[in-house]
């Protein structure tokens, strides 16, 4: 595997879990009462603790998407 094959399946990967992350923000900005609602039931658990849950998911992927795709691609960008 070269370097551009490399580079390229980053990008990918990178622009995909963009697009999840910012679908799943908007998801729960728009269907909070919704979701609150639903996992409540499911898990018995408070509002505040449901957005702290989707709060701590989000922030957690997107600190994954950071490190595992964003910061390799642009290492490759700097190298080529």
């Amino acid at each position: 595997m070269d370097l551009q094959t490399l580079q390229e399946f980053l990008f990918w990967c990178m622009v995909i879990n963009l697009g999840l992350l910012t679908f799943s923000a908007l998801l729960i900005m728009s269907l909070r009462p919704w979701i609150c609602q639903m996992h409540g039931r499911f898990f018995n658990l408070s509002e505040d603790d449901i957005s702290k849950v989707l709060y701590a998911f989000l922030g957690f992927y997107k600190i994954v998407v950071i490190v595992f795709n964003v910061v390799p691609w642009i290492a490759l960008q700097i190298m080529t």
